[in-house]
């Protein structure tokens, strides 16, 4: 009896808390709907509370033509229009200029907005999240660190060693999953810049907690045994543990002021001295600021190595698809490298970082796979006062989506925006509001011209080395951009 009388108590408990909560979310959901305001974006918040949109925009997501969600409204409500996402009143801006002004804002007016579980995951420290003086310094301080001429270096030895090492292993006689070939290549090369890590044992536990640590990021808000948040956070448990025993030890080798002194001298030698195995922990070690814990340093190393897995393969990746589609992009492409490729032959010359970085026509084939690829299709804001922006009422509150795809998408802007087109970018800036792959304002991505660097020894290796018949396979673009097979490819080496 006592069994019964408890159950019926925990079954009347949680009905209570779903009314309470279903009621506390009609009365959110009502009290959206008194905003009447003649400057409030027009828009649709749905029908259900909480729901909203969010059905519409999630299958929208996972077809061929994600942006058709912002299509159909951009035509009903024009470029800046109001809905109801993911339980967030939103306002959706598919408008460049608007996206600029938001990207641009400082945290006394828009503060970073996304999904519970991937801030639980994050955490409070995260770059992605904190705001003011700290994110600055933080940002300032990585950003300065991927500009010097010597990671750059770095990067480039590595990521040629490791390349060549790969490319050694490939078999004519099976399929070579680019997909998988470049997150193994680039997470490599990600970890040796952020904290020293060779390849080895320690390297292959960090990477296996780090696998398991990414699959929380867009999983359903629940942290208790047996959930993906929940081993996802256990698993970057285990991650700031081995990276806290690296900082330890950096510190304990006493290397803070011989980096001082490095960094010292940096505008004098226009570069860091190669003596000193310097790495993006030690930049933020050795700065003088409290705020700068050992566990704050550890966890941003974690978020830090999210491109390694992500952004810089995909980037690879979609260059090789799109390459594979546009036979004559593919051959500028080949002749542009292999036509360096000879020159520094000729002189007895390695290839530099420069080099890689100063053939256009690879730099405009890296462009195009940005704008139509989409890795980043836009980011989350919330309002933190109510802002007016180009006419636009954005309310106190309210979420905003500044969403690039669209953008980048848009035939107003660029013509046949769905046909892959290099030469589009023969002679045009690529800094301006009208692409923004990297995001921009205070948040901008550090590591751009790394990840440039890094798509760009791939492919004129790749090129170079490599004839290939791609099978088919297609892009998966939610919850994040992907190959539904991961970008099998049948290779041949030339000779």
């Amino acid at each position: 009896m006592d069994m019964i009388f408890w159950n019926l108590v925990l079954i009347t408990a949680a009905a209570a808390a779903t009314i309470l909560w279903f009621s506390s979310a009609i009365y959110a959901y009502m009290k959206i709907k008194l905003i009447t305001s003649p400057k409030l974006p027009l828009g649709s918040l749905g029908i259900f509370p909480f729901i909203g949109e969010s059905l519409h925009f999630i299958s929208s997501a996972y077809s061929d033509r994600p942006e058709s969600f912002t299509i159909k409204r951009r035509r009903m409500y024009g470029k800046v229009f109001k809905t109801h996402l993911f339980g967030n009143p939103t306002i959706v801006s598919t408008d460049a200029e608007v996206s600029r002004i938001i990207l641009q804002s400082d945290a006394r007016i828009f503060v970073p907005s996304y999904p519970k579980s991937l801030m639980e995951l994050m955490g409070k420290s995260s770059i992605l999240l904190i705001n003011g003086s700290l994110q600055r310094r933080i940002h300032g301080l990585i950003g300065n660190f991927f500009k010097s001429a010597n990671l750059k270096a770095q990067i480039t030895s590595e990521m040629e060693k490791y390349l060549l090492k790969s490319m050694g292993n490939w078999r004519e006689d099976s399929p070579v999953y680019i997909q998988d070939e470049a997150k193994h290549i680039a997470f490599q090369v990600l970890v040796k810049a952020l904290i020293s890590l060779d390849p080895g044992n320690e390297m292959e536990l960090l990477k296996n907690h780090f696998q398991e640590f990414i699959k929380g990021l867009m999983s359903l808000p629940f942290n208790f045994p047996g959930t993906q948040l929940y081993r996802s956070l256990q698993a970057k448990k285990k991650m700031v543990k081995i990276i806290d025993g690296i900082i330890q030890a950096k510190r304990d080798n006493n290397c803070s002021k011989k980096i001082s002194d490095e960094i010292n001298n940096y505008d004098k030698n226009e570069g860091l001295s190669s003596n000193i195995g310097k790495d993006v922990a030690d930049a933020l070690i050795n700065d003088k600021s409290e705020e700068l814990t050992d566990e704050l340093i550890a966890e941003n190393m974690i978020d830090l190595m999210i491109p390694g897995e992500d952004s810089v393969p995909l980037l690879i990746t979609l260059a090789i698809k799109y390459l594979s589609d546009s036979p004559a992009s593919l051959n500028q492409l080949t002749e542009e490298n292999s036509k360096l490729k000879k020159l520094k032959e000729k002189l007895g010359e390695p290839f530099s970082w420069n080099d890689y970085l100063s053939m256009p026509f690879t730099q405009n084939v890296i462009t195009e796979t940005l704008r139509m690829g989409n890795i980043i299709t836009g980011v989350m804001r919330k309002a933190m006062k109510d802002v007016e922006i180009k006419g636009y009422l954005i309310p106190k509150g309210w979420c905003v989506f500044a969403y690039f795809r669209s953008v980048h998408l848009d035939d107003k802007l660029y013509d046949f925006p769905y046909q892959f087109n290099p030469w589009r970018w023969q002679g045009k800036e690529v800094s301006n509001c009208n692409f923004t792959p990297f995001g921009g304002g205070q948040r901008l991505c550090p590591g751009l011209d790394l990840a440039r660097l890094e798509a760009s020894i791939f492919l004129h290796y790749f090129v170079t080395q490599f004839r290939w018949e791609a099978e088919d396979d297609s892009i998966i673009n939610f919850p994040t951009v992907r190959m539904k097979k991961r970008m099998p490819v049948w290779v041949k080496r030339r000779i």
